[in-house]
């Protein structure tokens, strides 16, 4: 049975995993905001990872997503680590190159897979992508284990991509492919309407300008690929990413409006029905991730779940102290401990 704590960390005891461990975060960061934002702008260097080759897969007619590969030299042997962004992030976010730094070290190969539009590939996709369109990450795996012999794969998601991740395992029920081997979320948006409504708080204000800021962008460099097709003139009005779903992501997709949208696309829709290993973490101190989800018997009592909720750690920021070879990003070494631990 997972066990939520609110006071530092427990680990359940998955057969795979019966370890505690305590979260303490790096001093002067125990305050939500400044973890968050302290994380988000800090600059990092990753010397020892290579660089990556780059690989566009086809994921649907006239839509292709850019994947930066970093590859083991035996593809087929060595367990692959699929990571998706959060919102309006790409390849490039410092979580993603953390963890692909910590995977490698680990043995893992790792993808970095763009969302569709994101890191600079709006002329990649004819349509926009969502909080919960899984079929793109499905498709990746699909095509790795077919062309590439890889056997064993961990998806793992911050924010928008750890709902996602989420998503992917419960859609597929007992039916996840063989390569499957388990998902990891650091800070999802789970409950996407709960998240969206947080993030509407007049405290959260600077999240919600950048999120827009960045959404407004993508539709203009959108537009430049493909004049005429998504009307900009709307952007003048729109505040908040609720009125940005409201105008292009809803109607685009086919939803009724935002409100079905954040419904149908969220995780929690299907989380009870995950049946591969899964490891969530969270903080009590999210600004715009309320932990209400989270204490839900759907998650509480689904026994392939591994929960973790801190007491800080802000928004996909868990920083502690750095030690020795440990560069005290402590969600990324969690993640890439329990995905070497389920791929052994």
């Amino acid at each position: 049975m997972p066990y939520l704590s609110t006071r530092g960390v427990h680990l359940s005891t998955h057969p795979l995993m019966s370890i505690q461990l305590e979260y303490e975060p790096r001093k002067r960061l125990r305050n939500g905001h400044l973890m968050t934002i302290y994380a988000w702008g800090r600059p990092r260097a990753f010397p020892a990872l290579p660089e990556p080759s780059e690989r566009l897969f086809e994921v649907a007619p006239g839509t292709r997503v850019l994947g930066h590969c970093h590859w083991q030299p035996d593809r087929r042997r060595s367990p692959l680590l699929l990571a998706l962004h959060g919102l309006e992030g790409s390849s490039r976010a410092h979580y993603m190159r953390g963890l692909a730094n910590k995977a490698w070290r680990a043995g893992f190969s790792v993808i970095l897979l763009n969302q569709r539009n994101c890191g600079e590939t709006e002329h990649l996709a004819e349509g926009l992508y969502h909080s919960g369109l899984t079929g793109d990450a499905d498709h990746v795996i699909a095509e790795v284990a077919g062309d590439d012999g890889v056997q064993r794969v961990v998806v793992a998601g911050y924010s928008l991509g750890g709902n996602l991740a989420l998503k992917l395992a419960g859609d597929h029920g007992t039916k996840a492919p063989p390569q499957l081997r388990g998902v990891c979320a650091v800070s999802p948006v789970m409950e996407l309407g709960e998240c969206v409504r947080a993030l509407e708080r007049r405290q959260n204000l600077v999240y919600q300008w950048n999120f827009v800021r960045g959404l407004k962008a993508r539709m203009r460099r959108k537009a430049q690929c493909q004049p005429g097709r998504f009307p900009l003139e709307p952007l003048r009005q729109i505040r908040t990413v609720r009125e940005f779903d409201e105008v292009y992501t809803a109607p685009h997709f086919g939803f009724r409006d935002a409100t079905d949208y954040y419904h149908r696309a969220s995780a929690m829709r299907v989380i009870d029905r995950i049946q591969v290993p899964t490891l969530i973490i969270t903080a009590e101190d999210d600004p715009f991730v309320p932990t209400d989800a989270f204490r839900d018997p759907r998650v509480t009592g689904n026994p392939n779940i591994q929960l973790i909720v801190t007491r800080h750690g802000g928004h996909c920021g868990f920083l502690t102290e750095a030690r020795n070879v440990d560069d005290g990003y402590w969600a990324e070494s969690r993640l890439i401990a329990f995905a070497t631990a389920i791929t052994r």
